[in-house]
Order: C-alpha cells, then structure tokens, then sequence
C-alpha cells in the first residue's frame, strides 16, 4: 500500500487532490498568482543561495530570482572559484557587482537557505565542507534525493541544527525554465514538483519548501519523502524515462529492419512513434487513452505486445529497484568516479541507427509519424511494469504517475522528439548517463530474447495482464492529475 502523509502550510492553501479509488493526496496548485505570498512564505529569509549550475541549477536561480522580484529576498548563485560556469552566469545576469554571484562556500555560510544543485558525483565529495559551513537555523534544499542515499550507505546523517528539505522537480532543468517562461503568457506553465521534509527544526521547513516549488513555477507539487524520492528517480531514469527508452528504441529499430522495413522507416516506427504521437496521446488522453485511440485492426497487434513485453520488462525492473534500494546503484555510481577520470564516457551517437534518426528529424513530417501499434505495445507494457514495482514498494501515486508518466510524455520524450534519444543519453547526469548505459541492454536483450520470441512463435500469453491493464487505478490517478497539467505543451527549439 502507498504511504500515508499529510503536511500544513501556514501559507499556502492545501487541496485535496482525488486520485479514485478512494486514493486522495494533499497539493499545492502552483501559478503566479501566489508570488505575493512568497515573502510569507520565506518569512526572515534574506538570502537564497543556489549553489550549482548545472542542469537544475540555472532554471532554478533564474527562476526564483524572477518570482521574487521586487521583494527584499536575493537570490546569489554560488560556484567553485574559477568554475568555468562563471561566465555562463554572468550571461544570465548573476554577477559579483550586483551581489548574485560568488564562492559557492561562501555563499552557503551567508544564505539563510541553501539550495544544493551540485552534481550528485560532487555531493558524495563534499559535502562535509558544505555541511560545516551552513549555519545553524539555515534550511538546505535539494532537489534529489541521491545525497540521503549517499548517507545511507556511509553512516553518515545531516548536521541536527538545519532544516533539511527537498523540492524535486519532474523534468530537466531546461523544461523547469522554458515551462515558466512560458508561464508569463499561461499562469500555471511548469513543472511538477515533490517536496519532502527530511528536518525540520523551527517550524518552518515545510513553507520554505513550498515557496520554493511554488516559486519555481510548479503548478502541482505532491509530497514524498527524498527516501522514497532517490528510490523513485534513480529507478525510473534506468527505466522507462531513459535506460529502457533507448533499449525499446534499439530492439524495435533492429526488428523492423528484419522485417524488411528501410532504417528510415524502422526509425520512424520506433523511436519517433515513440517520441512523437504516442508520447503526445498518452499527455493528453492518458494511457488507457492511447489504446483507445486504435483503430479495430491495431488493438490486436497492441495487445499481443503489451503482454509478451510487461512480464519481460518486469524481471529487469525489479531487479532495478532492488538495486537502487540497496544502495548498489548510488555505490555504482560514486564508483565510476575515478575510472572517469581515466577514461571519460563515450558518446552513442555515432552508430548507425542513431544517424539514420538524425537524418530522419531533418526531413520530419510531424502529421506522418506512425502511431505504431506493436511499438505502443512494447512501450505501455514496460511503463505499467514500472508503476507496478513502485506500487509494490509502497509508492503514493501522484509520485508514481508524475515520475513514470507524466515527465516522460510532458518533458523528457519532447526533448527527444526534438533532439535525439541518443542527445538526452549523452547530455543528462552522470547518474543518468550511468544507468542508461547500464540497463538499457539489458531491456534490449529481455525484449529480443524472451517477449518477441513468444510473439513470433505465437506462444500462448496471459491475457489476464489485458483485464489489469484495463483496470488499473493508474488511469483515474492520472485523469486526475491531467486536471491540474498546464495548458501548454513545452516548447523544446
């Protein structure tokens, strides 16, 4: 069963969110209407310091320097002396000469909340020194939960004189800031977010955290716990919203070029049907809704997939989650620190198939890419297998159908669809680069080996996995979130 949590706001406005079921959560609707509301939020609070500029951290300073504009709050970003990022921040106007630019040691000891957006590699090497220069009473924010894995694993705990808070945001740090640009013309433009509250030693974590996401732009923030927020984004960024997007990308690629298929042609019905109309079907309809949206001839096909591949998809999936929740993939990744530094990670986009898809995006048709009914299959059956283990594990289910769904389908797929799987593996997170590379094959071979095999030598499959598909409460979970989704669809150039 989910987790129970409740939490108050001595600012914000609380709703009830009902997921069906019986299932309800409490939220935060987002929207620039609350901005005033921020200074009440972040009540003593003179300095926000961002520690960090890479993917999360120049969404997050620009924009909560924006929201708080015209308050007395500044908002300083804090970098390693002579970061190369330094004149990447000037660019966007955070400089020494205006008091928004500077060491990020510094800056943590002067910030009344310090918002660590450093790299999780970076987090697990320093974070002793960030911990003795954050002053008594400060609130530390994180927007992942890697460095409580991290802690797990050493023994290691959090100074017991802070707040310690974590507001995560469902999508890339690109997506956090074109979303909230995008809001100036749409209140409520962005980007889900969860919070957890790790510490709380004053009372007021829990405003602090949610001005934070309210100012980030979030039009939807639920609450986890950053336990249960590593366990889920570490697991899902090695399923469905990387690794096993780009091993069904391969698999299908490879089988449609046996079938006969051109490589344009496989592409188109792999990688793009992915990121394009189905990813788009399932933003709008949900995912019952993408089945529904087949025509009589390709709900067949649908199903023969979804079923050869859920139970193919699971076996690794599990596995996955026993690795993150153990600790083994956080070791893994510290792990591959030193052999980085000796021979850094290559890049994927080199291969074959992944210059076919550069050339087919040059020429794309949007209103002619295939809604691929076997390639739904393969992909709605490893999504579901993916919700299941989080439901296994005790998962609330705002968390599960915005980190297994709704960031795929509203900000990952589109930077993908725009740019390239093969773009997002080799340009996201270490920790992310590193899980893809490790299971990806994995869901390749699965799929390959086992789920198409029984496809193609007609293999009598469980047709009960189509009545808990059909059935399953994810569907009025997100028909549900979908009530609170922004208006808009990111805009990826």
């Amino acid at each position: 069963m989910p987790m129970n949590l409740s939490f108050q706001s001595k600012t914000f406005e609380i709703e009830t969110l009902d997921l069906g079921g019986g299932i309800t959560e409490q939220i935060i609707r987002g929207g620039r209407n609350l901005f005033p509301l921020l200074p009440q939020a972040f009540e003593g609070v003179k300095q926000i310091g961002v520690i960090g500029w890479g993917s999360q951290g120049p969404a997050q300073a620009m924009n909560l320097r924006d929201s708080l504009t015209g308050t007395s709050i500044n908002v300083k970003v804090g970098l390693r002396e002579n970061s190369s990022s330094i004149s990447l921040a000037n660019e966007q106007g955070f400089s020494a000469e205006n008091n928004t630019l500077g060491e990020m040691f510094e800056v943590i000891k002067e910030s009344d909340i310090v918002l660590l957006l450093i790299s999780d590699a970076a987090q697990s090497e320093l974070y002793p020194q960030v911990f003795e220069a954050l002053q008594p009473g400060t609130t530390l924010g994180l927007s992942h939960g890697f460095l409580v894995g991290h802690l797990m694993n050493v023994g290691d705990s959090f100074p017991s004189d802070i707040n310690v808070v974590g507001v995560c945001p469902k999508g890339m740090g690109p997506s956090v800031r074109r979303l909230y640009v995008q809001g100036e013309q749409v209140n409520g433009a962005g980007i889900n977010a969860s919070f957890a509250i790790e510490q709380d030693i004053d009372g007021k974590a829990t405003d602090h955290a949610l001005g934070w996401s309210v100012a980030l732009g979030s039009p939807y923030t639920f609450q986890t716990t950053l336990e249960y927020e590593f366990k889920s984004d570490i697991y899902g960024e090695r399923g469905i919203l990387l690794g096993a997007v780009h091993g069904i990308s391969e698999s299908l690629y490879r089988r449609y070029i046996e079938e006969g298929l051109s490589h344009e042609d496989a592409f188109r019905n792999s990688t793009e049907s992915i990121t394009g109309p189905i990813s788009s079907t399932i933003s709008k309809k949900g995912i019952k809704g993408l089945y529904e949206a087949m025509g009589a001839d390709e709900r067949p096909i649908f199903e023969r997939a979804y079923i050869a591949s859920y139970p193919s998809a699971k076996t690794i999936l599990e596995e996955i989650y026993d690795e993150v929740s153990s600790g083994n993939e956080i070791r893994s990744v510290n792990l591959a620190g030193e052999r980085l530094k000796k021979q850094p990670m290559g890049t994927i986009d080199q291969t074959e198939m992944w210059k076919t898809g550069a050339n087919v995006r040059s020429v794309r048709d949007e209103d002619n890419i295939p809604l691929d009914p076997f390639t739904a299959g393969v992909y709605v059956g490893t999504m579901m297998a993916q919700i299941d283990v989080l439901l296994d594990n005790g998962h609330r289910y705002s968390e599960i159908a915005n980190e297994s769904v709704i960031e795929a389908v509203d900000s990952l797929n589109p930077y993908m669809h725009a740019r390239g799987v093969s773009y997002m593996v080799d340009n996201c997170s270490r920790t992310a680069r590193l899980g893809s590379r490790k299971w990806a094959p994995r869901f390749e071979y699965q799929l390959r080996q086992e789920a198409y095999v029984a496809i193609d030598d007609q293999e009598e499959l469980d047709s009960s996995l189509l009545d808990n598909f059909d059935n399953h409460p994810i569907h009025e979970a997100l028909a549900a979130c979908a009530e609170v989704r922004p208006s808009v669809d990111i805009f990826v150039e």
